[in-house]
């Protein structure tokens, strides 16, 4: 059931009181053997977000997705009955990675009409059938029906690809995003189609990054030197803070108002931002996009300024007043390193102005994240210390407090499953 509290006294911590509010370890971001056993728990259960149907323009169009955190590599393609489908990126004759180019472990992309072994020629069709196999006659009763790719789950919700590496998902996609989720169907996603977009490797749990976009209690001091001087300091005297939290099942969301300061105070702008007409928040000039869903600005904040939507477990999408949307996805490597990619994704430009300012608000947005993500590698080196175990976190904190609740109660939830079954 979502929830969407609008406390009138108290705070937001106290009205989800499983969560507690003592002071919380992060052991499960420090720990080689929890990360093992969320790999089992969470990935090899949940359904991951590995791209969008734009990636796929027309049948035959394929891509490719390292998922080393479940140990697999993907193939995603459009069929010629334009479904989408996802399968396990190996031949089935001596396990060769089947797609890739220069680099085995590198990911790419493409169009063909069949999957050929770069190692002894087997063939797949764009469904994943075997329809080739070289000098058949010398195999021992090969029955190529038996011995197609062998499919991943792949399910599309509004223009985003899902896969779910379970030999059998919990439950639907749909059912997994739940009611919070859903209610975003009708933004144009599928309008949005001009990308930047960029990936890093970061030397920290992939838990502390989405811990960072999870509050804005940081923003005015670890982004300081980014925003307007002025800006800045009334921000750290005054603090900031969300006017809207909500969580349904194991995804959350955070909303802010929004006050566009360039339209209130020129010495709140630099120059670059005044010359371009965009910066952090996007292009000045924003774009009507039609009715907006009901899942949008869920607090109805007037005026409001951007809602992150936290999918669990590794995926957000992040959507700004002034007409654009980004998305992140955090991809486990091990306990303490990940990789962290982020996508901008604007209505195509009709101008060059109009381009300039996209590229300013993808460059600028770049920035701020790679602030974040030094910083978290600060904090990893902290806490593996191991000489403060438990730490205090603050009402606008209230997230993170639930995301790492969902990740201990996902494990041993599927620990107990595991036991049973034994048993």
């Amino acid at each position: 059931m979502s929830r969407f509290p609008k406390p009138v006294e108290g705070s937001w911590t106290e009205h989800f009181p499983e969560l507690s509010t003592t002071p919380v370890s992060y052991e499960d971001s420090t720990s080689p053997g929890f990360y093992e056993r969320e790999r089992e728990a969470i990935f090899k259960r949940a359904w991951l977000n590995v791209g969008r149907v734009e990636q796929l323009a027309r049948v035959g169009s394929y891509f490719t997705k390292e998922l080393a955190v479940v140990n697999t590599s993907v193939i995603v393609v459009r069929g010629k009955n334009q479904k989408v489908r996802a399968f396990h990126n190996v031949c089935r004759h001596r396990g060769n990675k089947l797609v890739w180019n220069d680099y085995p472990r590198e990911e790419t992309s493409g169009v063909c009409r069949q999957f050929t072994c770069k190692y002894h020629g087997w063939r797949y069709d764009l469904e994943g059938e075997l329809t080739f196999v070289q000098q058949k006659s010398e195999f021992f009763d090969l029955d190529e029906n038996l011995y197609g790719l062998v499919p991943v789950h792949c399910e599309v919700w509004a223009g985003f690809i899902f896969v779910n590496v379970a030999e059998e998902p919990d439950s639907p996609l749909i059912e997994f995003l739940g009611p919070m989720v859903t209610a975003l169907e009708g933004y144009p996603f599928e309008r949005m189609t001009a990308r930047f977009g960029y990936r890093t490797n970061v030397a920290a749990n992939w838990k502390l990054f989405m811990d960072a976009f999870a509050e804005f209690y940081h923003a005015p001091v670890l982004h300081a030197k980014q925003s307007p001087e002025k800006y800045s300091s009334m921000a750290q005297q005054a603090g900031f803070e969300a006017p809207h939290y909500g969580v349904d099942g194991p995804h959350r969301v955070v909303s802010t108002s929004g006050v566009r300061f360039w339209e209130m105070d020129s010495e709140l702008v630099k120059p670059m931002e005044h010359i371009t007409r965009s910066g952090l928040f996007g292009p000045w000039d924003s774009v009507d996009l039609g009715e907006m869903p009901l899942g949008i600005n869920p607090a109805r904040c007037d005026p409001w300024g951007l809602d992150s939507f936290q999918l669990f477990p590794n995926f957000v999408i992040l959507f700004w007043s002034q007409g654009w949307y980004l998305t992140y996805h955090y991809w486990p490597m091990s306990h303490n390193t990940h990789v962290f990619e982020g996508n901008v994704y604007f209505l195509p430009a009709t101008t060059v102005r109009e381009r300039i300012a996209q590229e300013m608000a993808a460059v600028t947005f770049k920035e701020f994240a790679l602030q974040d993500a030094n910083t978290l590698e600060a904090t990893q080196i902290g806490i593996e210390s191991g000489y403060v175990e438990r730490f205090h976190l603050n009402d606008q904190e209230v997230l993170c407090r639930h995301l790492h609740k969902v990740v201990g109660d996902w494990v041993m939830d599927a620990e107990k499953d595991s036991v049973a079954v034994k048993q």
